[in-house]
């Protein structure tokens, strides 16, 4: 009887207590809630931390670093600045060979190293255009055979395609949703290397105005043209890519004989870059070197230059 009247009282006690503890539960649930999000971890800092002191944030830069640091991103920036590998590399072995010719070479073959990457850079934009603007005349035709007007189809097909282009995409866009003139801007935007196929998407979008002929049936012709054209390029690519790789590995050659000379412990560093015979064979090594580079590249421009003359006379 007596432990039944003590848990009846423990039990009267904590339902007295129950809106005591609610009480206290709603305050801090409303303490939480009025602060910000720093104060919760600020005070999540406070409650954690041993010495009872919050974490400072790390400083800020100056202005001057961050707008330093901005424009050596905006400079060497892209793959051209993989060129700088050049002169990190010409260090390293001047100070191997204790000698001052390789950091000079390194630093002379970083504008060659970069007009390459550049041109490399040009080529691969050219052909995103140019799949652009093939993507482009497919997308358009499908619109207009599924009953779209002209102008309503290149603005919902040829939205994203024309973005490609800069603000000559953006042109012929503001053209063909306020009412301008859609072929010349096909033509002006047509001057981008790569998206020269533009000048017959707008040939034949004036034919189509102006003598009411087939626009779908002229993009796919224009379309079959251009896949047409990328075809040859890409079978030429492959047929020209036995030579080039040859050209390289005997670019290389030179190169592997002088580790394995330095492997054989015969130092030929020594000799090329602390001897006059060898400086005199160092240089001769580097014209033969060069010209073998342009003899190739010129037999590789003269075979693609009959595809380049009949794209102009297409054109």
């Amino acid at each position: 009887m007596t432990g039944a009247t003590a848990s009846v009282g423990h039990g009267a006690a904590a339902v007295e207590a129950a809106p005591v503890y609610a009480a206290m539960v709603c305050a801090g649930a409303a303490a939480w809630l009025m602060g910000g999000s720093d104060d919760r971890g600020r005070r999540a800092r406070l409650l954690l931390a041993g010495s009872g002191r919050a974490v400072t944030p790390p400083p800020r830069l100056p202005s001057a670093v961050v707008e330093l640091a901005a424009f050596l991103r905006g400079r060497l920036g892209g793959s051209a600045a993989h060129a700088w590998w050049c002169v990190l590399g010409g260090a390293v072995l001047g100070l191997l060979s204790e000698s001052w010719l390789p950091p000079v070479a390194g630093a002379v073959a970083v504008p060659c190293v970069r007009r390459v990457l550049r041109g490399r850079e040009r080529e691969k934009a050219k052909e995103r255009r140019a799949a652009a603007v093939v993507e482009l005349c497919g997308a358009v035709s499908g619109e207009l055979r599924a009953g779209r007007q002209p102008d309503r189809a290149l603005l919902s097909a040829g939205g994203m395609v024309l973005r490609e282009l800069g603000e000559s995409g953006a042109a012929v866009l503001a053209a063909a949703r306020f009412g301008g003139d859609v072929p010349g801007a096909l033509r002006e935007a047509a001057r981008i290397p790569g998206a020269e196929g533009l000048r017959g998407v707008g040939a034949c979008w004036q034919v189509a105005v102006e003598g009411g002929a087939s626009l779908a049936a002229g993009l796919d012709k224009v379309s079959d043209a251009l896949r047409a054209e990328r075809d040859q390029h890409e079978e030429l690519r492959a047929l020209l890519a036995g030579p080039r790789s040859t050209a390289v590995v005997l670019a290389l050659l030179p190169g592997f004989g002088l580790l394995l000379g330095t492997a054989m412990g015969a130092a030929p560093t020594q000799v090329l870059l602390h001897s006059p015979p060898g400086l005199a064979c160092l240089a001769a090594g580097g014209l033969l070197e060069w010209a073998g580079i342009a003899w190739v590249s010129r037999l590789v421009r003269s075979a693609e230059r009959p595809v380049a003359a009949a794209e102009e006379q297409r054109k």
